[in-house]
């Protein structure tokens, strides 16, 4: 039987916001609403954060999380998971990368990642995308664009606007790719192993590792936008947020 868990990587340093999973919204250190949210989500097996920060550490065993401490020397989040993923038993089949900075993630999505990879073995990696709301900027690179072929499987992601639209009466939809993902965990060890691909280092897109290497990604499309706490300024705003919940 397949069992998923989810791992919240989070780190101390951030060039614009440090000390961010610590920072309090709402009454609570970032990192717990994640965790909260997170936890709520009935087809998970279990709720890992992975860290290699004791301040982090300590609050999240403060608020009941289970922790596992790992190597300062990971470059990315996804390097962070597979170091827990590795020492995890048998009977865990995949784990769900659930960023640490998002204390609004969407429980339902996270369950709706978690049975989509149970329901098909052979999907090697999963995510999620949004479609873009009328008005909203597609040229800003911050928001990852991603192409779908006709089964919801990846085609590309960019930070350009994609697909380009030669005439302007053209149908296409435009879809923002948000941060989470699933992976079986077979798959989640190799692609660590995997060296950084062109692409990958011409986008700044790690994703894009997967597809150089013929892998396939998964995307299921939601209405919800995912909303991430980058500066101070995004935490006042999620604060709101978070009180209309």
């Amino acid at each position: 039987m397949s069992k998923v868990v989810a791992i919240i990587p989070a780190r101390w340093g951030s060039t614009r916001f440090p000390g961010k999973p610590l920072h309090r919204i709402a009454g609570k250190p970032l990192i717990q609403h994640v965790w909260e949210r997170t936890c709520a989500a009935s087809a998970l097996e279990a709720v890992f954060i992975a860290t290699d920060d004791m301040r982090i550490a300590e609050a999240a065993f403060d608020f009941g999380a289970n922790v596992s401490l790992t190597s300062p020397k990971h470059l990315s989040g996804t390097d962070r998971i597979a170091e827990v993923a590795k020492k995890l038993p048998a009977a865990i089949t995949h784990v769900i990368n659930v960023q640490g900075d998002e204390p609004v993630v969407d429980t339902a999505l996270i369950n709706r990642l978690a049975k989509t990879l149970i329901a098909d073995p052979k999907i090697p990696m999963i995510t999620a995308a949004n479609p873009f709301s009328a008005g909203e900027d597609i040229q800003n690179p911050n928001a990852v664009k991603v192409v779908l072929d006709r089964a919801s499987n990846a085609l590309y992601f960019s930070r350009s606007a994609i697909p380009f639209a030669r005439d302007k009466q053209s149908p296409a939809q435009y879809y923002r790719h948000q941060g989470i993902y699933g992976y079986s965990r077979k798959f989640l060890l190799e692609y660590i192993r995997w060296k950084p691909t062109i692409l990958e280092k011409t986008e700044q897109l790690e994703q894009l590792r997967a597809l150089e290497n013929g892998a396939t990604i998964r995307v299921l499309i939601t209405k919800k936008a995912s909303i991430g706490v980058d500066t101070p300024e995004d935490a006042e705003l999620v604060t709101a947020i978070l009180k209309k919940l």
